[in-house]
């Protein structure tokens, strides 16, 4: 698959390997986001690049002298009793300056605890010969590593670059699919580069479903599970977390009482599946984060989202290799699923963009009672910076529909917020495809697609 994207962060890998003095580089982030494919197309053959495992210390340095070896000749045919002594030999031998990079490092720290001092050491010493990257999966271990304040290699970092996952643009690039279609395949694959490869390798976005996902062979059909195991302890609550939430529970008393928890004992496993990018807590537009108490969690992550929703409920047709009845609850709620992720789209689009000369901060839903008899949901409301102007969108994953209609409706559903006398009123609506109508502040796939 063509390498798209990672632009910011590949300029900004090799601007610090060129630096003058030798460097200290830090890459971390979830498993399958191209990590180890940027490191490697940023080294040169005289580099070296080893992945770590979860073998003993002995055998690791044995390993690594030998690649080693292929930049430094005979730097395998010593025995090393310890790191400190296999880095002092490593720094003694080299005489042009090259780089190491060590993946998986958390794997080393685990049969070597005192691995992180003994780097400070060298690093603290300035006098390192050799640029040196230190990568790794586990989120929570590399954070711990170097970026707590307690971590011995906490500020010796000359970069730190954390690998998220690519925007939904890329994915029209490296599918070689339309706009509307980009969504489609995002809303399952979400910002993964290894899950566009293995999409790649299938006709169409149900054959890559039916082959990954609905078997028990599937590349993906375990995938959630090995990703909380980098991270979690108790994958079993997280597990029965997202579950809970993938079918629908989005009150912390709703996931609370389906789990048989205290809500209060949730509070941990919540904020920690939110900091490691799988949920996120959604308020209302105008309310205030720490105080509200109309908080709902959602699963944040696409491909989570889609497991949770339509792998996990269907586990035991799946097992038994009968998937008919996964596919027809495809068929079923596919575009009401799509429809989901195209509102969350479409506020991601707003926030921070200048849409028709106007600047807005963060969009987000609004929901609630405007009189004592009516509720009323907004899919997009977002502030322009300059506070003078209010959107307020609406989002439709459908096919033809009446823009001047919908326009005029939701116009009178803006005008009734409790906060729409503060604003000039500016409506927009989101669609799949070209409506009937006049075609007037209409926002479709390519826009959408644009603004990314």
């Amino acid at each position: 698959m063509k390498f798209v994207d990672r632009t910011e962060e590949a300029k900004r890998l090799r601007l610090v390997l060129s630096a003058d003095k030798s460097t200290f580089t830090v890459i971390y982030g979830r498993r399958r986001l191209g990590k180890s494919t940027l490191i490697t197309r940023a080294l040169s053959e005289n580099d070296v690049y080893y992945s770590a495992d979860q073998t003993e210390a002995g055998l690791q340095r044995e390993i690594l002298s030998k690649m080693i070896a292929s930049v430094i000749p005979g730097f395998d045919k010593a025995i090393y009793p310890d790191w400190n002594v296999f880095f002092d030999t490593l720094n003694d031998r080299t005489a042009e300056k090259f780089t190491l990079c060590i993946d998986e490092f958390p794997y080393l720290v685990g049969s070597s605890p005192d691995l992180p001092s003994i780097l400070q050491n060298k690093i603290d010493s300035k006098r390192l010969k050799f640029n040196l990257i230190i990568c790794g999966s586990s989120q929570q271990l590399m954070y711990g590593l170097v970026l707590e304040a307690s971590s011995p290699l906490y500020g010796r970092a000359d970069a730190i670059l954390k690998i998220t996952p690519i925007k939904v643009s890329y994915i029209q690039e490296a599918l070689g699919v339309s706009a509307t279609e980009s969504v489609e395949e995002y809303s399952v694959w979400g910002g993964i580069p290894r899950y566009w490869e293995l999409r790649e390798g299938y006709a169409n976005l149900r054959e890559a479903i039916e082959g990954n996902l609905l078997s028990v062979n599937g590349t993906l059909y375990e995938e959630p599970m090995k990703l909380f195991k980098d991270d979690i302890t108790d994958t079993v609550k997280t597990s029965t977390i997202m579950s809970y939430v993938g079918a629908g529970a989005h009150r912390l008393s709703e996931i609370a009482g389906r789990s048989g928890e205290i809500a209060t004992n949730l509070s941990r496993p919540l904020a920690k599946l939110i900091s490691l990018g799988y949920l996120t807590k959604e308020i209302p537009f105008g309310e205030n984060e720490k105080s509200s108490k109309k908080s709902l969690y959602k699963i944040s992550d696409p491909f989570m989202n889609f497991y949770f929703q339509f792998i996990i409920p269907n586990r035991s047709f799946i097992e038994i290799g009968r998937i008919s009845p996964v596919l027809s609850t495809l068929n079923n709620h596919f575009s009401e699923y799509v429809g989901n992720y195209w509102e969350r789209l479409c506020r991601e689009t707003i926030s921070g963009n200048e849409i028709d000369g106007i600047t807005y901060g963060m969009a987000r839903r609004w929901w609630g009672n405007v009189s004592k008899d009516e509720r009323m949901e907004l899919d997009v409301v977002a502030e322009s910076v300059d506070k003078k102007y209010l959107l307020v969108g609406e989002c439709k994953w459908t096919t033809k529909e009446n823009s001047d209609r919908l326009l005029a409706e939701l116009r009178e559903k803006a005008e009734k917020l409790p906060f729409a006398s503060k604003y000039t009123i500016i409506t927009k609506l989101f669609l799949k495809n070209p409506p009937i109508g006049t075609h007037t502040d209409i926002l479709l796939p390519d826009d959408i697609i644009k603004y990314q």
